[in-house]
């Protein structure tokens, strides 16, 4: 995600289920409240994929809010989760898409490697150490990865 904030010069990115349970950020994010930021990242994907769904729209994958000062783009990374990022004017939603799709592809092949350790186990985000998502994407002791 660092990458993609060098490569596309936005300021932050959020990862967040679908749920609006914030995973993980980077970027200075200090003056946002990004718990707030992500649920309603997540609340306003679902409604607008829902909309998208009510005029038959089966390939929905983003939804752009743009504003003077700051603009906000949101990708669906897999079933779960999503990819939240806050640009500035200088950022075109075109540099921000380009660089975010590998980013997207990139979670989604690491968050599928997580899953695959322990298929049925369930992964309780509001227990998670947000400060220190790393546990998340490391593998268990005595198990593949």
């Amino acid at each position: 995600m660092d990458e993609l904030l060098d490569k596309s010069d936005a300021s932050i990115a959020l990862l967040l289920d679908k749920g609006g349970f914030l995973i993980t950020k980077t970027g200075p994010h200090q003056q946002y409240d990004t718990v707030t930021l992500a649920a309603l990242s997540a609340a306003s994907f679902a409604a607008t994929q829902m909309i998208a769904t009510l005029v038959s729209e089966n390939n929905f994958s983003t939804v752009y809010q743009q504003g003077d000062q700051h603009s906000i783009l949101v990708l669906n990374v897999d079933e779960y989760s999503l990819l939240a990022v806050i640009f500035g004017p200088e950022s075109s939603v075109g540099a921000v898409k380009y660089y975010a799709e590998p980013c997207v592809r990139c979670i989604a092949k690491q968050l599928k490697k997580a899953k695959n350790r322990a298929p049925t186990d369930g992964l309780d985000l509001s227990i998670a150490n947000v400060a220190d998502p790393s546990g998340l994407f490391r593998a268990k002791k005595g198990g593949k990865g």
